[in-house]
């Protein structure tokens, strides 16, 4: 390798740290981690070669912590920062900030941070450079009625966004104008809290789009290059779930096209390093200009799979100022990789809300072929309330796109995780489901496929009579083992097994080692049968009594809580806000079920909630 620095701070935390700290090894650079104190023992500071803690766990007062960051800079002497995504990654006053100490800032310049950064300023660049914009209103929104005005003119629906946005934070979608003046105050909030600006704006939204984006790479000498598509419409709550490289969708000349556009961005910006435009594609193929992030995305690993190019290791050859190694030539779509998003969520709950807990047991499925995973925890390690629930990227990769799925169905399964409870179970149903494997996706493809929410895998008739005889058989042959079955010398056994709420009667029978199971009625719902397995044990349970959900408001996450907005005895319409929780920086609003009056009120604004936790009770 060229000589480049020879510390490099990485200002991140979990996967994206460990990936970096790969490439630094590699590279032969030492590495310097960052921590907050819950973090001392998490795996990026164990890998790194020094780490420094940089304050307690909320993120403002440790990896947004500019101060302690800058400290822990002079103090190890590092020569650059790497800062992942998130956090300080797309923050121009501390890349000024490195600036000012001679530190490079392994990223574009603060000018092209700025320009990209503000989603107004943006779009005008991005208009004047010929790219594709979506019709909108350019300039900040300045209250809720000037917002019903525009959104008016544009024509609804419409997207309310806030302008220093990204993460789906502070975006509504607003089909009228109740909606829109409702969209706005939430936005402003919700953009308030997460990126200290709440200026807003607003844009035509696309129906049922794709959300397809072009990675980009550029030089400090204005050679740029784009490194293909990743496909990311697999999304809940404007966050990616499952993204792949290449798309099913694209073909060879509206490839090319956005490439080319999205380089001639880049250069309109004088970007250097890795980057991404994204784009919103219709069902036409027309596609149009969303954003650009400028630092690495998440999903970068599908497209060094593709590519067979180190993101990270040309992010530092370019931050040290060398030209790019390639062509636009060179670059190759070769095979196709498929990354699933494994988080620490419930995925039965609007596709996902953060779950926390210690990772009892924990094993990737590394020792299959093509699989790659970027994670930054391991057994026993915390999922904790205060940072992103992600577990790790599992990537999988194969020479056709059918490869690929089938080797990330078999990594979905030999993949162990407990202690937490997390998203397989969605990941698993999308990567087989039919819409999904032809290629028929758009950002709505969730919401459209499970539009009751998620319910888990429903069993078909074979699988359902498959489970029912290996539960049948396992139990028969667990209890000859433990001699249960001793006094009882026949070879047949009745038992009733319970399913889905559904109770069947098997006979089994058994000779030498193999058990033949048949079911004795068909469906018997009613528990007066069950003697053998059931012996009679369940006349003595008492029935769970469902709890009354309408008049009785529970948290659905940890989280902690922004504002109330009742009082015991108001009285409170149907789909009325009374409180709003806030998790993993995403606002969420609980409203009322019904028409009631409020019987009592049991959190205040500031207090920190359980999943489960009552919070108001309505009569």
């Amino acid at each position: 390798f060229p000589q480049t620095f020879d510390k490099i701070l990485i200002a991140n935390r979990g996967e994206i740290a460990c990936r970096v700290i790969k490439t630094c090894k590699k590279m032969g650079i030492k590495t310097v981690a960052v921590h907050s104190d819950v973090d001392s023992s998490a795996v990026h500071v164990k890998m790194a070669d020094e780490a420094v803690c940089v304050g307690p766990a909320p993120t403002n007062k440790s990896y947004l912590n500019m101060d302690a960051i800058m400290n822990a800079i002079k103090q190890t002497g590092a020569q650059a920062v790497h800062p992942g995504y998130g956090f300080l990654s797309e923050n121009k006053q501390f890349a000024k900030r490195l600036a000012a100490e001679g530190v490079s800032f392994i990223g574009p310049d603060t000018h092209a941070i700025q320009a990209m950064g503000d989603k107004i300023e943006s779009k005008l660049i991005a208009k004047a450079a010929k790219v594709n914009t979506i019709p909108g209103f350019d300039g900040v929104v300045k209250d809720a009625e000037e917002a019903v005005k525009i959104a008016g003119e544009i024509g609804y629906p419409v997207m309310i966004k806030a302008s220093a946005g990204g993460g789906g934070k502070g975006m509504r979608i607003a089909w009228n104008d109740e909606e829109t003046r409702e969209g706005f105050r939430f936005s402003s909030q919700e953009a308030a809290s997460s990126f200290g600006d709440d200026r807003l704006l607003i844009e035509k939204f696309i129906d049922n789009p794709r959300h397809i984006e072009i990675q980009v790479l550029a030089d400090k000498h204005g050679n740029a290059l784009w490194l293909n598509e990743r496909e990311c419409s697999i999304q809940r709550r404007n966050q990616k779930v499952v993204e792949e490289a290449p798309s099913t969708f694209l073909d060879p000349d509206t490839r090319r096209a956005m490439g080319e556009q999205a380089v001639s961005l880049a250069k309109a910006v004088k970007y250097s390093s890795a980057g991404t435009v994204e784009f919103l594609v219709d069902s036409k193929k027309n596609f149009y200009f969303l954003e650009m992030n400028t630092r690495l995305q998440v999903e970068h690993p599908i497209t060094e799979c593709i590519t067979g190019l180190d993101l990270v290791q040309q992010m530092i050859r370019i931050a040290m100022g060398y030209k790019l190694q390639h062509k636009q030539s060179d670059i190759p779509i070769n095979g196709w990789a498929i990354e699933s998003r494994v988080y620490a969520e419930d995925p039965y709950k609007s596709f996902g809300l953060p779950s926390i807990g210690r990772l009892s047991q924990y094993q990737e499925p590394l020792d299959l072929r093509n699989v790659r995973v970027d994670s930054g925890i391991e057994e026993g390690s915390d999922i904790s309330i205060y940072y992103d629930p992600m577990i790790s990227k599992l990537v999988t990769y194969g020479k056709t796109r059918e490869e690929a799925l089938k080797k990330m169905e078999e990594a979905l399964d030999n993949y162990v995780i407990r202690g937490v409870t997390h998203n397989i179970p969605l990941l698993r149903e999308i990567i087989v489901h039919p819409r999904f494997v032809s290629g028929d996706i758009s950002t709505k493809f969730l919401p459209e496929v499970y539009p009751d929410g998620f319910k888990g895998h429903m069993l078909t008739a074979g699988e359902r009579r498959e489970l029912l005889a290996t539960a049948a058989a396992l139990y028969v042959a667990a209890q000859l083992r433990s001699q249960k079955f001793l006094g009882d010398l026949s070879r047949q056994w009745e038992l009733c097994v319970e399913l889905d709420k559904g109770v069947h009667m098997l006979g089994v029978s058994r000779s030498g080692n193999n058990y033949t199971v048949s079911e004795i009625v068909e469906n018997i719902t009613s528990l007066v049968t069950s003697y053998k397995l059931a012996a009679s044990l369940s006349k003595h349970m008492p029935e769970k009594v469902p709890e009354d959900t309408s008049s009785i408001l529970r948290s659905p996450m940890p989280g902690s809580v922004v504002a109330v907005s009742v009082k015991p005895g108001d009285n409170v319409a149907e789909g009325q806000e009374i409180c709003v929780i806030e998790a993993m920086k995403m606002q969420n609003s609980m409203t009322a079920a019904k028409a009631a009056k409020v019987k009592s009120v049991h959190c205040k604004a500031g207090d920190t909630v359980g999943e489960g936790d009552l919070l108001v009770e309505l009569e």
